[in-house]
Order: structure tokens, then sequence, then C-alpha cells
């Protein structure tokens, strides 16, 4: 019997047959083949079953189904006399239509019109002659000629939603400019052969926005009469795909829809991503695109394409003959000047859906904010988005309970779980207490029912605004359909009764707004707030702590950094000028290069500056140039080149600044690096971006680069003791410099910083700053360690090597401190929540 039955009638059966044995019955009847069709989730199925109560009909097969006897064991299960009579008459049908097998549409009417199910049937909503009519308007004439013929059933509509449908509902947001892209699109749909446009661009400039456009056009007949009346179909591929399990099922449902389009000369089919339907479907026969290739050559098919640059040219282009059959319409990004264009145009949508103002001010941030500091994206989608969850954000706020309100029912909680205690106690000041605290208690909850009142009261109004708002803007799309279709009685009572009505309920709402405190705008400081958030740029108002912060920190890097004013003053102006916001946009925010001999605090102040901007230290970028010595290790940080091992990882740097683009990054010991390695920098100190391997664009804007090196270190030697003054010893190390690196390097960097040699004096404050490190971890222990003076200047006296920095000083206070520590803590002779003193005398250390 399964041989003349289609894969979707067998699954019926299959579906049945397994409920009818959960059920333990013998027999297959049309009540279980009907149950297993209703749970079918199946476009055939909810297009033929519209307008019928389900659910009722499903009640009724279940009752029905009950009364079947059980019976334990195991039979045979075999089909009723009512099932067989089914089957005989969806076999006529099928031969009626010139079927070769019974499709699901015979099945379903043969069920509903059995004679025991066709009285529940019509009960349930259901009229036979009219089900009829929907089966043939699904079929369309085509024949069940393969066992998955249901698939091509009404394709077009199955795989494709009519964006003119939706523009004509006004379920489309509007289109603001590119007038000429969308001009061009007609021009190359009117064409005679080959009307077909490819829309090109970078992701989210805004090609299927042009589309959308175009559909609006055509609702409103603002187009050229060879495009008038056109229906624009959006091909779903991901749909066209899924569940195709069989060989060749994907291509027939595929020649389906283009054989629905061909017969329909007012269809215009668009596919979005069109790149996807090259190789789709493959599997040792042709792909989709060559399936498409005669319709497109022979212009039976009117298709609009879009897809990226880099899609089109990977997967369009390398099929000449595919290519040629479409138009290129190039979608360039907008400007920003454009793209407020753009927001302000969709800004009513998006208060409409948030419920809250967006202003002018923060369409204009949204724009700016985005085009200079989300340099991975396209305007002017990553505005949109940046407007989107500035108000989503604040909609939440809005949604959320006041802080005040929060407080005070805290507070009341507190005061209750007081007030139960007291009550428990007979003396007279817990009596007095108590008194006091219900008095109290009973102010804060008549304080908090007002303040709720006046909230829920605000919180109503302002969904009540939302409200009004979507029906004025149903009204005025419903006035727009009835309009266009020249119904001007019904336009004139929308547009000049219901309108008003609603415009007037609205005023009177927006009044009673203004008078709330809560703010109900979207501002630039929450523009600003969402692009923090998103790329850990600071870019909100600054406030008052933070103005504070940045004009002292020149004491707060002296803190972690000794003899080095030059450098930390700086450092200190570039922070400044970033933050201001006036320095260059288009280069990073300082770059600069550390010279001097090891151990004078090159590298501690960059990690200094990583705590002041990040509070951790650990968090900056560090390159350590002693890795990239040969010359082929450049691609380790921009990434392999194609064909390459690592391909498509990125590279060290490329990646590290992608993630966290506000950053300091240190190339440590630059001079050791092969000299072609760190050329790359030179588009990255004049330009502020970098391409990495795999093509990508990356932002190095927001960035502070830091070289470090110790070239010419062995004139710093020769400056002890005043033999040379410091203007020869810096001269002699800059020549040293230029011999080493080119000139256009040097020319880049904002500032050549040239570290001074340490002094004795400088050795005691990097003593302070190392044992204020060592009483931090010991106060995590709680042990509380005095350092008295002599042994500081102890310390001092051995650990000062002129040549080596501060380097030296850290090991001796590690031999003769930390080890000292570290056997006592062991042997248990100091222990947690005791004082302790350090001191240095007869030359020998003492701890008490």
């Amino acid at each position: 019997m399964n041989q003349n039955m289609t894969q979707s009638v067998i699954m019926v059966f299959q579906s049945a047959q397994e409920y009818a044995k959960a059920k333990q019955q013998q027999v297959l009847t049309p009540f279980h083949v009907l149950k297993s069709v209703l749970q079918q989730n199946d476009y055939l199925t909810d297009k033929v079953l519209q307008g019928i109560n389900k659910s009722q009909l499903e009640n009724f097969c279940d009752k029905e189904i009950d009364k079947i006897p059980q019976v334990y064991g195991n039979a045979q299960l075999s089909l009723s006399g009512e099932l067989y009579q089914v089957l005989n008459d969806a076999d006529k049908r099928a031969q009626k239509f010139g079927d070769k097998y019974i499709g699901l549409d015979n099945l379903i009417f043969c069920v509903l019109s059995s004679e025991k199910i066709k009285p529940f049937f019509i009960q349930c909503g259901g009229n036979l002659d009219k089900l009829e009519k929907t089966i043939g308007g699904i079929r369309m004439n085509n024949k069940v000629n393969s066992e998955n013929a249901e698939s091509e059933f009404d394709a077009l509509n199955r795989y494709a939603k009519d964006i003119t449908d939706a523009a004509s509902k006004g379920k489309l947001d509007p289109v603001i400019g590119r007038d000429e892209e969308i001009r061009r699109t007609i021009q190359v749909l009117s064409r005679r052969t080959k009307n077909n446009p490819i829309l090109i661009g970078e992701p989210g400039v805004g090609k299927t926005a042009i589309v959308e456009g175009l559909a609006n056009r055509i609702i409103k007949n603002d187009v050229p009469d060879s495009v008038k009346n056109k229906k624009i179909m959006s091909l779903d591929v991901g749909q066209l795909i899924a569940g195709a399990k069989f060989r060749g099922e994907f291509e027939e449902r595929l020649k389906a829809v283009l054989k629905e389009v061909s017969n329909n000369e007012n269809i215009v089919l668009f596919i979005d991503e069109i790149h996807t339907l090259m190789g789709a479907g493959q599997d040792g026969a042709m792909d989709a695109s060559n399936m498409l290739k005669p319709a497109l050559a022979r212009g039976e098919l009117r298709c609009i394409g879009s897809t990226t640059l880099d899609e089109y040219r990977k997967y369009i282009e390398k099929d000449s003959a595919f290519a040629r059959r479409f138009q290129p319409v190039f979608v360039t990004e907008p400007t920003v000047e454009d793209s407020i264009s753009i927001l302000r145009g969709l800004k009513e949508k998006y208060e409409l859906h948030h419920g809250v103002h967006i202003s002018d001010s923060a369409i204009i941030s949204a724009c700016n904010y985005s085009n200079r500091y989300i340099s991975d994206r396209f305007l002017p989608d990553k505005a949109i988005d940046l407007m989107d969850e500035a108000a989503s954000r604040l909609k939440m706020v809005l949604d959320s309970k006041p802080e005040e309100i929060d407080e005070l029912d805290r507070k009341i909680m507190q005061l209750k779980i007081e007030q139960e205690v007291l009550r428990k106690e007979s003396d007279d000041a817990s009596k007095e207490r108590l008194q006091k605290l219900q008095k109290e208690l009973a102010e804060l909850e008549k304080k908090s029912a007002d303040l709720n009142a006046k909230w829920n009261l605000e919180k109503k109004n302002i969904d009540e605004i939302k409200i009004l708002k979507e029906k004025i803007d149903e009204t005025k799309n419903l006035a727009e359909v009835a309009q266009r279709n020249a119904d001007f009685a019904r336009a004139g009572e929308l547009l000049y009764s219901k309108l008003p009505d609603l415009e007037k309920k609205l005023a009177e709402c927006q009044k009673l707004e203004s008078k709330n405190q809560k703010r109900n705008e979207v501002t630039s400081d929450d523009i600003a707030v969402v692009v923090s958030r998103w790329t850990g740029i600071p870019v909100e108002k600054m406030l008052m702590g933070e103005k504070e912060k940045l004009l002292s920190i020149e004491s707060k890097l002296k803190e972690n950094v000794v003899g080095q004013d030059d450098a930390v003053d700086a450092i200190a102006d570039c922070i400044r000028r970033s933050r201001a916001g006036i320095s260059d946009p288009n280069k990073p925010l300082g770059s600069f290069l550390f010279l001097g001999p090891t151990g004078v605090g090159k590298t501690e102040l960059s990690k200094a500056l990583a705590q002041f901007l990040f509070d951790d230290k650990t968090n900056m970028v560090r390159i350590d140039m002693s890795e990239y010595m040969e010359k082929h290790s450049v691609s380790r940080l921009i990434g392999a080149p194609p064909g390459y091992v690592g391909y498509e990882q990125g590279g060290e740097l490329t990646e590290a600044v992608r993630r966290r683009p506000y950053s300091v990054i240190l190339f440590d010991e630059v001079e050791k690096a092969h000299n072609d390695v760190f050329n790359i920098l030179l588009q990255v100190l004049d330009e502020g971006h970098l391409t990495d391997g795999l093509g990508r664009n990356v932002n190095f804007k927001n960035t502070i680069i830091i070289l470090t090196s110790n070239l010419g270190s062995e004139y710093f030697s020769q400056g002890l003791g005043e033999k040379i003054d410091k203007k020869t010893v810096k001269d002699k190390v800059m020549n040293v410099v230029r011999m080493s690196f080119r000139p256009e390097l040097l020319n880049r960097l904002d500032e050549i910083l040239v570290f001074n040699n340490l002094s004795k004096q400088n050795m005691r404050g990097i003593v302070d700053i190392q044992l204020r490190e060592l009483n931090r971890r010991l106060g995590e222990k709680h042990i509380d360690l005095k350092i008295d003076d002599s042994f500081k200047d102890w310390l001092c006296e051995i650990g000062y090597d002129p040549t080596y920095g501060a380097r030296p000083l850290k090991r001796a206070l590690q031999k003769n401190l930390y080890d000292l520590i570290a056997k006592k803590i062991i042997s248990g002779e100091i222990v947690e929540g005791s004082k302790y003193t350090v001191k240095y005398s007869n030359n020998e250390i003492s701890l008490s």
C-alpha cells in the first residue's frame, strides 16, 4: 500500500500506528489518522485546515479513540473498514487529478468527509466545498507524481515572504535617502533581458533597506509603468533547504518556486545573501545557481540579489556565467550626515517600540560616536543599534522601581523585623523604643504608599502614551490603505474623526508626562554610556571625581615610578588630550619611544599607566620583541597570509586590539626585533589602523603605543659621576637610535623620551614602593610589619648599582628581607594578628 503514497502520507500513517500501539489498540481507524494529521507541524496541513478549530477537532478525536477497546499482547495491527474506505476514496481522487501517488491533501479531504468525522468537522467551522477550493488553490494544477510532491504545492508562498504586502500594512521601516540606488535598481529591472540587479555593499549599509524602499514606492505607485503592480517576494533559502532529506528534493522545491515566478510576470524575486545559492543542494548534481541561469538569461525571472563585496568576489565572480546575468548596483556606506537623516526618519518607530523620547542630540551622538569608536562595523547599522540599545536601557530604568522607593521599602522591612523582636521584650526601654518605632514605621509606610501611587500613575501614563502612539500609527496605515483602494469615505473617517481624537488624548497624556520628574528622554549621555559598554572606551561625560583624577595623573604615576618626571609629564599630557577630545582622531592617542639603561622604570611606567587607566597593571598588551628576531615572525603579529598554517586564527597584536580597542600596547626591547618586523608599525603610528592577515581593518586610534629600548645604554654609564653632562649623553644615545631605526619610524612617534639614570636619592623612593607592596601582601595574612629607616638606608646602600638600575635593589630586598620573613612564617615564629619591626644595626638584621 505504501508504494503509491507520498512520504508525507507514509509519515502520517506511521505516527498513527505508533499512537494506536501506545493506546494498546488493535484497530487503526480514521480517528487515529486525523489525530496524526492534526499533530503535523506542516505548511500544507496548516493551510488546508485554516479557519478550523483544530483543538476542538482534536478533542473529538481523543474521545472517539478512547472508546476503541484495548487489547494486551503482541496482536497484529489491522485497518478498520472505515479507514479502507477512506484510502479507496483517496485513491479515486488521486486518479481523478491524474496523480501517481496519494497526496496528503487528498487524504485529509477523504478523512474529513468520512461518515463519522464529517459532522464534527462541520461543527468545528469546516465546509467541504470551501476545503475543495482551498486544496485547488494550493495545488494550482500541480500533479502528485513524486514522493515529495507536496513540497512543491504553493511553493512561492511557502518559501518566500511578500515584502510589498508588508509595505502595504505599514510593517516596514521608512527608507530615507538611497534615491540613486533605488532608481538604478528600477532601471535594471526595466531591461528586456538580464533584468536582474545585484546589490553589493558592506554588511549594515542598507542593501535590504533599498529593496524595502522599492516596495514602499510600488505600493504608493511612485514608480515607472514597467515596475507598477509588481510583487517583491523575498526567498528564504534556509526554509528552502530545511527538511530536504532526499536527493533532489531541494532542487524540486526550487524548480517549483521558479515555475511560479516565471508564470507570473508581476513577481520580482529578492534573494538576500544570494551567495548562499552557490553550492546549495550540491550533492553530485548541479547546484542552485546553475538552475537559475537559464531563467535569468531569458528574462523569464526578474530577480534582485544582495551580497557583500567579499562574498561577491569569493563566490559569484568566480562563476562568470552566473555573474554576467546580474547587473551590479554598488551600495556605499552613507556619510555621518546621511546617517543622521536616516536615524531621524527611523526615530518615530523606535520611540513607538520603546515608549521613550529620543532627542536629536542622541541621534547626532549615535552617528558621530559609532563612526569614531566602532570601526569594525558600518553606518547606518551601528548607529541604529546604538540608538536602539540606549532606548532599551532607558526603558528598563523606567520600568524598574525608583531608587527612593526601593530604599524606603528596605528600611520598612528592617523596622518590621526590629518591631517583632521588641514585641517579645517586657522592659520599659524596649516598650518605649517600640512606640517610637511604630510611629516611624507608620510615617514611612504612608510615604512609601504615596510614592508608589505616584510612580504607578507615571508608569500608567507612559504605557498609555505608548498605546496611543501605536493606535495613531495603525490609524495612519489604515487610512493610507483606504486611500490606495479609493475608499475615501473610510479614509475621511479615519483621518478627520478617529485620528484627531487619538491625537487629543495623546496631547493630554504628554502634558501630564511633562509634569513628572522622571526622565523619559534618550540623550547623548545615554549613547555615550552604551558606546563605553561596547568598546571599553571612556566616552561618557566626565564626573567630578574623574576630572580631579585626570588633573592629578602625574602624582598617581609617580607613586609607582621614581626619578622619571619628564616621561611621566609627557604621558599625563597625552591622556588629558585624549580625554578632552582634542587629540587627532586619526592617530593613536599617543606614541612614545622610551630609551634608557636597564632597570630605570621604562616597563614599570607602562604598567603604572595601565593601572591608572584600567585599575589593573596587567591590563595591557605586551609584545616581547625578542621573540620577533626573524623576518617571517611578522605574521605572528598580524596573522598568517592565506595558504599558510595558522591562517584565519588572527595575529597576536591585531586580535588583542580588536577585542580591547582602548589599551596600552607595550613593544618591549624593540631593538631586538628584525628591522622588517617593526616596519608594520609605520601605518599604525601614522593612520591609526592596521590590516590583518584576513584583510580586516583593525583600529588603533584609541591605543597608547609605547616602544622601549636599551640602545645606547653604554653611554649612560659614561655619564655617571658627572664625567659627561646629560645633554651629551642624550645626543650620543639619539645618534645610536637614528642609526638603528629608520627615519620614517622615528618621525611618526609623538615623543622620544630618554630616561635618567637612577640616583641614590631615587633608591629610597623605590624601596618605599617595594615595601608598600610587601605590606599589602602581609596585610592579607593580618601581619603588621614596620620597617625602620636604618634598614631602608642599608638597603639603598647595598642595592644601588648605577649600571643595572633598580633590579639589584629588588634582589637585595628579596635576599635580606623576603627570605627571612618566609622562614619565620613557615617555622611559626611569625603568626597572624601580630606586629613586627625590622631594624638594621651592628651589621645585623633584627626582627622584633
